[in-house]
């Protein structure tokens, strides 16, 4: 029996499993059952996301291009619908048969397409530009049947932005670009 000034002490059982003969590892397969789960679940995030990442979803891939053609059939866009924020991409517009005038194709590009899309340049030059009814109207000498003008974007911040394109007079392409950081 203890004195009022001793300790009692009790002599220490070694509950856990031995590897070796010599350390005791803990062992808790409710846990461990658990963790494998939460790895499993993690590595199926993983690999959703690289798949989707390949097919373009965050830009750059085969589901981020698309093209459309204006409801007058005067031209045919070719753009990416997905897109990632200060990276260059290209929009080419191809004018088809019949949309030049006198002898010029004139392009209207909704100012959205400057602003928020960040179009750093045309190529063609074009012969002459307009300001006017939100957005620009570009002239170019029609030198054949058809004729590409190319648009180089470089969207400055993320977001969902619309923007238009067509013949003046004709109907327009309303479209929206998705910018992702």
């Amino acid at each position: 029996m203890a004195g009022a000034g001793e300790v009692q002490t009790k002599p220490v059982q070694d509950l856990g499993h031995k590897v070796d003969d010599a350390v005791s590892v803990g062992e808790d397969l409710d846990f461990q059952e658990r963790w494998w789960k939460f790895e499993n679940v993690v590595w199926s995030i993983f690999a959703l996301l690289l798949v989707l990442d390949l097919l373009g979803v965050f830009g750059r891939g085969w589901l981020a291009k698309t093209e459309a053609t204006t409801p007058d059939g005067a031209m045919h866009v070719k753009y990416e619908r997905i897109e990632r924020t200060m990276t260059p991409s290209v929009m080419r517009i191809e004018f088809l048969p019949g949309a030049a005038v006198n002898g010029t194709y004139k392009l209207y590009v909704s100012s959205s397409l400057i602003q928020e899309l960040g179009n750093q340049r045309i190529a063609p030059e074009p012969g002459v530009s307009a300001v006017g009814d939100g957005g620009f109207v570009y002239s170019f000498p029609a030198l054949g049947q058809r004729a590409t003008v190319t648009l180089s974007l470089e969207p400055a911040s993320p977001g969902i932005f619309h923007f238009s394109v067509g013949v003046p007079g004709g109907q327009m392409l309303n479209e929206r670009v998705v910018v992702v950081p």
